[in-house]
């Protein structure tokens, strides 16, 4: 028991045993059909980073209940997942699915995979609207300790999929505000500009 279930009790039985180590046909399916996850790892010194991985239904492949197989598209080359599991071979992953309230948590031990090793032959970046630099550097084995599914109560708290919610933001154009804001602090720190192919000066 840890501190906080001291201090606040214990799950019900139906929560501890939700916890699986291996991944059933539910988990499974799940993945196969999420187009988005967040990888979260940590160094031996207990620094923290969470990832966000992206492409078309399925770009994470379950290979059985007990393996997964994470290709690493090429990014912004600052590598702070691979970094942390240099030191720290182990990983939280949390797969998300758009408009649906459950997400699957698994938890597992890393190995890394090169481009052109046998882990990752015959799988090819699968994403959405791909661009010149869609490739495949890496990847991650996830050997799986633990995995459970997630109940809706954190995105029923926040509205996460609401359309209202979302056709609103959209109509304020939120990506290039975040984007400008971005720059704005990117130029404040001294970095040069960023051009983005295609976009025009206003």
């Amino acid at each position: 028991m840890n501190q906080a279930q001291k201090k606040f009790g214990e799950p019900i039985e139906i929560v501890r045993k939700k916890v699986f180590p291996e991944m059933n046909g539910m988990v499974q399916d799940f993945i196969r059909n999420a187009p988005f996850v967040v990888l979260a790892t940590a160094n031996k010194d207990g620094d923290c980073d969470a990832s966000p991985k992206g492409g078309r239904p399925g770009f994470v492949r379950v290979l059985d209940e007990k393996h997964l197989i994470v290709p690493d598209i090429a990014g912004n080359k600052l590598f702070q997942s691979y970094e942390n599991l240099e030191s720290n071979p182990r990983a939280g992953l949390l797969f998300l699915i758009p408009g649906c309230d459950w997400t699957v948590r698994v938890n597992g031990r890393i190995e890394v995979l090169e481009a052109d090793g046998a882990g990752l032959s015959g799988i090819s970046p699968d994403v959405f609207d791909p661009d010149d630099n869609t490739k495949i550097l890496q990847g991650i084995l996830v050997v799986v300790d633990q995995a459970l599914s997630h109940c809706p109560r954190a995105f029923t708290f926040s509205k996460l999929w609401d359309v209202g919610r979302i056709e609103s933001t959209r109509a304020e154009d939120p990506n290039r505000y975040w984007l400008g804001r971005w720059r704005d602090e990117m130029a404040k720190a001294g970095a040069p500009p960023l051009v983005i192919e295609g976009e025009q000066d206003e």
